[in-house]
């Protein structure tokens, strides 16, 4: 087993923190090294100042992303008060006229999930969230007339906190929103989970852009942009989210040793 023999040094996985934290366990036993890029729960938080086209143009594409099924899609969309009915319509317009369909097909926007449990445990999560009280824009459903593995892009509004999808990494094409009052509140939210990969602002206020990004228990913040993945930044999280990171010059470091070299000239006449 590559994570407890004695000639590996250092192992480096992607995937799933309850997968992460056996792996961690079993690297112990050898002292390996070890970095880790595990699950998130994205928070991505529109305030009323925001640029409402920009704020629904970056959940899109942000959330969007393979369908959904990326570590860093937000999974969680606060929306202060007085922007919430207008932000929850545009974006339901948004996802109402969405292409769902094949890959292949150069007009299509949302794929399909990787297998029946994937369509499963999204619908779970959307039906958990109606009966709690959540409302339905858009979608809610699987599509098996396009195919097994199909999902519609899904709008629910005023979901409650405590609602699976607030919970679990939903890995599906679903926006659920809920609305906040203020700065303090949106912040405490946002950080009360277990995870901190990535998170999203969108303000025209410089001042509270660079206290949210300051505040907020993920490894990477994107302020007015939903499209944060670059090669040449380092990428990962804090928290159950993981350790270490990928890409740029700090992606290295987990591979490397810093080894102390003193030289000393031998004897010396006084």
């Amino acid at each position: 087993m590559l994570s407890r023999h004695p000639d590996v040094r250092m192992l480096s996985f992607t995937g799933s923190t309850r997968v992460g934290r056996l792996l961690l366990a079993q690297c112990a036993s050898t002292m390996k090294r070890t970095e880790m890029e595990l699950g998130g729960l994205a928070p991505f938080i529109v305030f009323d100042d925001a640029d409402l086209d920009a704020a629904v143009a970056g959940l899109w594409a942000a959330k969007m992303r393979n369908s959904g099924q990326t570590c860093v899609c937000p999974n969680r969309i606060y929306v202060q008060r007085p922007v919430y009915d207008e932000f929850a319509a545009r974006i339901a317009t948004r996802a109402a006229k969405a292409r769902v369909g094949p890959g292949m097909d150069r007009e299509v926007e949302v794929g399909p999930l990787i297998n029946q449990a994937a369509i499963e445990k999204v619908h779970r999560h959307v039906q958990d969230a109606v009966q709690r009280g959540a409302k339905a824009l858009v979608g809610g459903h699987a599509l098996p007339e396009r195919g097994a593995l199909f999902y519609a892009p899904t709008v629910l509004r005023d979901v409650p906190h405590d609602a699976l999808v607030c919970q679990e990494e939903t890995f599906g094409p679903v926006i659920p929103l809920m609305m906040f009052e203020d700065e303090e509140q949106v912040l405490q939210l946002a950080n009360a989970t277990e995870f901190g990969l990535a998170s999203y602002v969108y303000t025209r206020d410089l001042g509270r852009a660079f206290r949210c990004a300051n505040e907020l228990e993920s490894g990477m913040v994107g302020i007015n942009e939903g499209v944060i993945s670059n090669a040449a930044m380092p990428f990962g999280g804090v928290k159950q989210s993981g350790h270490g990171r990928e890409g740029s010059k700090y992606g290295i470091d987990a591979y490397t040793n810093i080894k102390y070299i003193l030289m000393g000239y031998g004897h010396r006449n006084s």
